[in-house]
């Protein structure tokens, strides 16, 4: 197997820093801090559903996936959805919401290896990213 490269490593911790800037910016508080909880969600949100389409190009490209592995794939979008709707019909949000989707966000690694395909090094690197961003995004929701 090949090692992951250095673009890769690099990129993807690149990927926490939306969340690291909306962070402060949510605990600096004021209209920038209220903005910032609408787009810590919705990053989470767009990074979740991502990992579902990850997860869904490895069901088609795998040459043995599990058979559950596409309906894995397609919650992480419903699930951000329905995450989405309180605000929608006026109810308190993020902070709950946000909570949970960090949540989800730092266990997703599970499906990963669950499926048990994945190059050297993308556990590991997986592990560190979800943790962060799912960290971050539930600080967020607790914060906000």
């Amino acid at each position: 197997m090949d090692k992951l490269s250095d673009n890769a490593r690099l990129l993807g911790y690149a990927g926490i820093l939306p969340q690291a800037i909306a962070l402060l910016a949510v605990l600096k508080g004021g209209p920038a801090g209220w903005s910032a909880l609408a787009l810590s969600y919705g990053y989470a949100a767009l990074i979740f559903s991502f990992l579902g389409g990850v997860w869904w190009g490895l069901g088609l490209a795998a040459p043995r996936t599990p058979r559950w592995i596409f309906a894995a794939a397609v919650l992480p979008s419903l699930i951000a959805l329905a995450l989405w709707f309180p605000w929608m019909v006026g109810e308190t949000w993020p902070g709950p919401e946000l909570v949970l989707l960090g949540a989800l966000i730092a266990a997703s690694p599970l499906v990963d290896r669950a499926i048990g395909f994945a190059p050297a090094g993308w556990m590991a690197l997986r592990w560190r990213l979800s943790l962060g961003l799912g960290g971050l995004t539930v600080a967020i929701g607790l914060i906000g």
